[in-house]
């Protein structure tokens, strides 16, 4: 008997759109002769079925299951596809994990370690994954810009604690601009995190447990037209993308070997995104996407197609992991 599965999409945060649109994708590729997918749209005032003629079916969360026409529906298992809260914080899965519903990708405390940048990265620091130098900041505590400037430099990136897809996200070249870029990112999050500028070649990593096997799938170099690569570079092609990237054999052996390190010692599982800066023969870790894009313009999907893996195959393979 086929299984069904609650594709669910859309979320608290500003990446509900994107999510959305990586759906979509997830949908329209499951394998339909095994399963029966149905789309969740997870908004503030609850979970919704889209149904015939885009009509919204309330989703009970007292048992995960939908009325349509009178007949109700269980869902099986649950394919994650929501970037930010509640996808990527651990949230959902905590609720799957407490209904004991199969659900794709890694569990709530992976999940919300990889979207905690100053929790992440001092995980990874302790497995000896360099990363830029920081400065984290609350915002309720007092804080100095000059100290900051006189630890980290100009210029030098003030970025939200907990967001995707670069909302959030501010390069400052000047005291003034850090100034305003921290108050501007404090509209995102209540902790900020402010690092030293990298200046190299950033690449993003796909990184899949496929077919029993954790794989790096591909090293996308990204150059993008504006002062970094932000909303606008990622989804509006503000950017240029090379997979494979442009670099030498030891920086791909590098950034591949770091990559898999990072997945598992973070213990994630389905497929993730790491970004990394590369200079010369040093590679430092940025973040990591426990939920990456999955739309028409994403790297993961255009990684996996370069080796012959198809959409459908990813996400059967998602599924069969979730339900073993």
């Amino acid at each position: 008997m086929k299984k069904n599965v609650a594709v669910m999409m859309g979320g608290y945060s500003s990446e509900k759109n994107i999510s959305i649109k990586s759906g979509e994708v997830i949908f329209n590729n499951i394998d339909k002769s095994k399963f029966n997918p149905f789309k969740i749209i997870v908004e503030s005032n609850g979970w919704f079925c889209i149904g015939d003629n885009n009509f919204k079916h309330k989703v009970s969360l007292d048992d995960f299951s939908v009325t349509i026409s009178n007949i109700k529906i269980y869902f099986d298992v649950a394919f994650i596809i929501i970037h930010g809260s509640p996808g990527e914080d651990g949230l959902i899965q905590s609720y799957f994990k407490m209904k004991n519903i199969p659900f794709t990708g890694s569990d709530h405390h992976a999940s919300s370690l990889s979207f905690n940048k100053r929790d992440c990265i001092s995980v990874l620091n302790k497995h000896n994954i360099p990363s830029a130098k920081s400065v984290h900041i609350n915002s309720d505590e007092n804080y100095s810009t000059e100290k900051i400037i006189e630890k980290l430099n100009l210029p030098c990136f003030v970025k939200a604690n907990r967001s995707g897809s670069s909302f959030g996200v501010f390069k400052a070249k000047t005291k003034e601009d850090l100034d305003q870029y921290i108050n501007d990112a404090f509209k995102f999050d209540s902790e900020i995190l402010v690092e030293s500028f990298l200046d190299g070649v950033e690449v993003s990593v796909g990184v899949m447990n496929f077919r029993n096997k954790i794989q790096v799938f591909g090293i996308t170099e990204l150059v993008t037209k504006n002062e970094f690569f932000d909303y606008d570079a990622k989804y509006n092609g503000k950017s240029e993308e090379f997979t494979p990237a442009r670099i030498s054999e030891n920086q791909k052996k590098l950034v591949s070997e770091l990559s898999l390190k990072v997945y598992k010692k973070l213990g994630m599982k389905g497929f993730t995104r790491s970004e990394f800066i590369l200079i010369d023969n040093n590679a430092y870790f940025l973040e990591i996407n426990s939920i990456p894009g999955m739309t028409n313009e994403s790297i993961f999907p255009k990684q996996a197609k370069l080796l012959g893996i198809s959409i459908e195959e990813l996400c059967s393979d998602m599924l069969n992991n979730a339900l073993k």
